[in-house]
């Protein structure tokens, strides 16, 4: 009787959990919402009197600024290189609390977060140019989850912060050197407001490079025409726009599309139901695919995050439906900061580390020869 019992027991609790299986898979955008989005109430504070981006206390890094985390390279990776141009870097979300909309510059564990970030993706561009990362009041992540105003308001913060800081780098990088600007996720959005708003149309457009617009969505008739640069067609174009964003199929991009599906864009018009800009790492060129052979290495980090090696080959990539990057159904193994949908968000630099490297020297070198 007690077996029997014990045998019930077990199989009731095998079937709670299958059903939190399933409802997690069902359910899983809404709880990650619930979990991130921030609940108080949007709150503007003022930066600090007589506190600069001439300061360099306000950058992650910047050539003037000991043991810089942009001079590291994977292991067994020579930096190399001459540095020819100037890199305007901008950091993806690294403000995970769900206590306020925009994060302090001063917080330990998103600045600790920034860097990581900065280290590892905008040392693809080290072999090509002196990298500015700055510090900035990002939002929270959960303001990406969310149609909510307060949302809004604090992504409009933040980018204050990232073109105070750009107007920085202008002011105190070489003149005559060319720009390569780059960015990741929430910088990757601010970027899009810097390329509409600040360089369209300036004496700084004409020195650019390329704009390296990762993981962010960027539509292709909303968007594009109001940025001031067309897209990358082929890999030796200079002065254009990439972007992409990673999943592995089966692709689940409900939690981007949702958002984006229901946003306006720069130009005025409905972002729903457009295609979006999408430049295959591995051709260098829009739309297309590419095999894995055509991947130079991919980085994959230790378990602390502290270094990273290059692997090759890496992942496949093919734009897809929507414009959407897709990497295949051999899911890498990077860690475990994959999102929901097989979104690998988080490595969208990561996956295409080598040939980013060499995209950028390859547009540099065309940049420098009209």
């Amino acid at each position: 009787m007690l077996a029997r019992r014990f045998l019930w027991f077990v199989a009731a609790m095998i079937v709670l959990v299958l059903i939190g299986a399933l409802v997690y898979r069902l359910f899983a955008a809404e709880l990650f919402k619930r979990a991130m989005v921030p609940t108080v109430a949007f709150e503007e504070t003022a930066r600090p009197p007589g506190v600069s981006y001439a300061d360099a206390g306000m950058w992650i890094a910047r050539p003037d600024i000991q043991g810089n985390v942009t001079l590291w390279t994977p292991q067994c990776v020579e930096r190399g290189g001459e540095s020819k141009a100037s890199v305007f870097f901008i950091h993806p979300t690294s403000f995970l609390e769900r206590s306020r909309w925009n994060a302090d510059i001063t917080d330990p564990e998103s600045q600790q977060r920034a860097r990581l970030f900065v280290r590892s993706q905008s040392s693809a561009f080290n072999n090509v140019g002196e990298i500015w990362a700055p510090k900035y009041r990002q939002a929270a992540f959960g303001a990406f989850l969310t149609t909510k105003e307060d949302a809004q308001k604090a992504l409009d913060f933040a980018y204050r912060d990232v073109r105070a800081a750009f107007d920085a780098f202008i002011e105190q990088a070489p003149k005559d050197r060319p720009i390569i600007l780059a960015g990741h996720s929430q910088g990757s959005l601010h970027l899009t407001r810097l390329l509409a708003e600040r360089i369209a149309g300036s004496p700084e457009a004409r020195r650019v490079v390329a704009a390296y617009v990762v993981g962010w969505p960027i539509s292709v008739t909303a968007d594009l025409p109001k940025l001031g640069l067309p897209p990358c067609r082929s890999p030796d174009q200079s002065g254009c726009i990439l972007s992409w964003q990673s999943f592995a199929e089966p692709a689940d991009p409900s939690m981007v599309t949702d958002v984006y599906d229901a946003s306006e864009g720069l130009t005025g018009a409905s972002r729903e139901g457009t295609d979006m800009l999408c430049v295959n790492p591995l051709t260098g060129g829009t739309g297309g695919a590419a095999p894995a052979q055509a991947n130079l290495g991919t980085t994959i980090p230790n378990a602390t995050l502290t270094d990273a090696t290059l692997t090759t080959p890496g992942v496949p990539a093919r734009c897809g439906e929507r414009g959407f990057l897709l990497i295949g159904e051999d899911e890498p193994d990077l860690g475990p900061y994959t999102l929901p949908g097989n979104n690998y968000h988080v490595y969208d630099y990561a996956l295409f580390w080598a040939n980013i490297r060499a995209d950028a020297d390859r547009r540099l070198q065309s940049f420098l020869k009209r």
